[in-house]
């Protein structure tokens, strides 16, 4: 009996979570039919926003590890992000940007094969998120795989049409690969 309501008691106190998780969801859905639709200067405030409502763990200790993460990795301290990002990781599992994170800080110490990964179950996890796909661009032009690059990129653009970077990236390879061809 004990067990039971103590299960009861967790699904209760979940549906409030859940609640938010389908707010969220909709708040995301709102942010990224604007961005499609965005002017040129528009599209600055409407990306800050989408990562702020990625970066929104729901909790205080996960803030927490998210914000020391992100400091270690603006100091160069890799392998101080990468633990704080896996600690983050290992608490909140579904949560998206904690992948993202870490797969920054992989990349960032040429760990490729655990950046992939965590792009993977990012995008698993937010299949819109411009920032792991142009970073699987990155990690795919940096190993020599152009086309799946471009690929990589031009999917982050469908998604973000208005960054410079990617319509740059997009570009450089197209003219890259159109050149390798003749």
């Amino acid at each position: 009996m004990h067990r039971l309501l103590t299960l009861l008691a967790l699904v209760l106190l979940a549906q409030p979570v859940l609640a938010q998780d389908d707010v969220a969801d909709s708040r995301l859905d709102a942010l990224f039919e604007d961005l499609a639709e965005a002017d040129e200067p528009g599209w600055k405030r409407i990306e800050e926003a989408i990562w702020e409502e990625w970066s929104e763990t729901g909790s205080p200790a996960l803030d927490y590890l998210l914000t020391r993460g992100r400091e270690a990795l603006s100091a160069g301290d890799d392998v101080a992000a990468i633990e704080h990002f896996t600690a983050l990781i290992e608490n909140a599992p579904d949560f998206p940007e904690g992948y993202n994170a870490r797969a920054t800080a992989y990349f960032d110490a040429e760990l490729y094969g655990p950046a992939l990964s965590d792009i993977a179950r990012t995008l698993t996890l937010e299949p819109r998120h411009f920032g792991a796909l142009s970073g699987l661009g990155l990690i795919l032009e940096e190993t020599g795989n152009k086309q799946r690059a471009l690929e990589a990129f031009r999917a982050a653009r469908a998604i973000h049409p208005h960054r410079p970077d990617l319509r740059e990236a997009v570009e450089r390879l197209e003219a890259e690969l159109q050149g390798s061809a003749i």
